[in-house]
């Protein structure tokens, strides 16, 4: 069941879509925020080329859109087998991060339409709504409504920075639609997105399986100790803030480095924003606030990580006088990735001579939120450099065909096509 996939047609997909909201300057940068009006032009391209292929499309209320194939060899009354991603991205992103997946997904169809493949179950093609965060924060919007973890009024509701609601912006493009995309109705779901990373670059392997999406957790700190004059305190009288978070700062470095070599190889520890109070140069620094990410494949590595923030925290204060606070806002477990999804990516990579390698994703991905309601898979393709979310991101047009071939075969299995 060895599917052709069109390389020119899917380049030509990608191409289209990086046009809307390009921006100049070395490489291939985009700025598509959710909302926008090149966010309508590629929704708009997505849709028109969906129907070209014979899909039904549907947009629900948040602007989710998903378009099924339900050839005659399928029963509507069979749960689909569901792929995809989305469109959106970060300011002055690259073309590849989310518009792969979605129309890898709708090649994949064509491909399998031009093989004249039945399969028994319809294929859903899905571009999740505000998947970077951007605009309408926090991110994976679309698949957290999808999955039930946020209801739509909830997310109609929020505003981006100038006070619009999500709900005003898309009613303004034309994509607010009705109902709920329900991820639970699908029989399983397989996402295609580049690696981010340059492990398959590395080892010269065209195309990742993914065995777990990382879990995420977030922590707000904030050290009081006293602002002063920079001129007349002496030194054995101050009680600097800033410089009790820089030691914080390298005793989370050291506990990540040190996890990573007792216990776990991918945990990581990141300091990342820090808000120094009064902020000026003639003053001894009061207060610091603080933000800690620590992401890992295994959870007990996470919880190792912040416990040791929190020793770290108590014994500043009883060194430096100052007072902390650590509040653990964001804490999002590790997501492990179907076994029977894996299993079906590896055997369609062997049956198109794919070499295929299994591993970890660092990044979030909508997969994280739809694992929780159906079978998940999802494959990468590789990163040049590692480079993401920077015009510099580059996918060969080559991987990208050989990864939607993978993920072609994948679906083809899942949803029991037969030629």
């Amino acid at each position: 069941m060895r599917l052709e996939i069109d390389r020119e047609r899917l380049r030509g997909d990608i191409e289209a879509n990086a046009a809307f909201g390009a921006v100049e300057g070395e490489g291939r940068g985009r700025t598509n925020l959710t909302g926008s009006e090149a966010n309508r032009e590629a929704r708009e391209h997505l849709v028109s080329r969906m129907e070209e292929a014979g899909l039904e499309v549907r947009i629900d209320a948040v602007g989710n859109v998903v378009g099924h194939w339900t050839p005659e060899s399928a029963s509507s009354a069979r749960e689909p087998i569901a792929s995809g991603s989305h469109l959106d991205s970060v300011p002055e992103g690259g073309i590849f991060d989310g518009p792969l997946g979605v129309y890898a997904a709708l090649e994949s169809v064509r491909a399998m339409q031009e093989a004249g493949l039945s399969p028994d179950r319809p294929i859903a093609v899905v571009s999740f709504t505000e998947e970077e965060g951007q605009r309408f924060a926090p991110g994976l919007l679309g698949s957290s409504v999808a999955v039930g973890e946020r209801s739509v009024e909830e997310a109609l509701a929020l505003v981006d920075g100038e006070g619009r609601s999500l709900v005003d912006a898309l009613e303004a493009i034309g994509f607010r639609g009705e109902g709920r995309l329900d991820a639970s109705g699908w029989e399983a779901f397989v996402e295609l997105h580049v690696e981010q990373h340059d492990r398959l670059e590395t080892m010269g392997i065209p195309v990742g399986v993914v065995s777990a999406i990382t879990g995420i957790t977030h922590c707000a700190v904030s050290i009081e100790g006293e602002a002063n004059h920079a001129g007349a305190t002496p030194m054995g009288d101050r009680t600097d803030a800033l410089c009790a978070a820089g030691e914080f700062v390298l005793d989370v470095e050291r506990a990540a480095n040190e996890t990573v070599a007792a216990d776990s190889e991918s945990a990581v520890g990141t300091v990342g924003s820090l808000e120094v109070r009064p902020n000026a140069t003639n003053v001894v620094p009061g207060g610091v606030d603080l933000s800690i990410d620590v992401r890992d494949v295994e959870y007990d590595s996470m919880d190792a990580i912040v416990g040791r923030a929190e020793r770290s925290l108590a014994r500043i204060e009883r060194e430096r006088g100052v007072e902390t606070t650590l509040d653990r806002g964001f804490d999002l477990e590790p997501t492990p990735m179907s076994p029977r999804l894996r299993e079906a990516a590896r055997a369609s990579g062997e049956e198109a001579g794919i070499t295929t390698m299994e591993l970890h994703s660092g990044a979030a991905h909508d997969a994280m939120h739809v694992a929780r309601v159906t079978e998940t898979g999802m494959l990468f393709a590789p990163s040049l450099d590692g480079v993401s979310h920077s015009p510099r991101e580059w996918t060969d047009w080559e991987d990208c065909a050989r990864a939607t071939r993978v993920l072609g075969g994948t679906l083809a299995r899942l949803a029991g096509a037969t030629p």
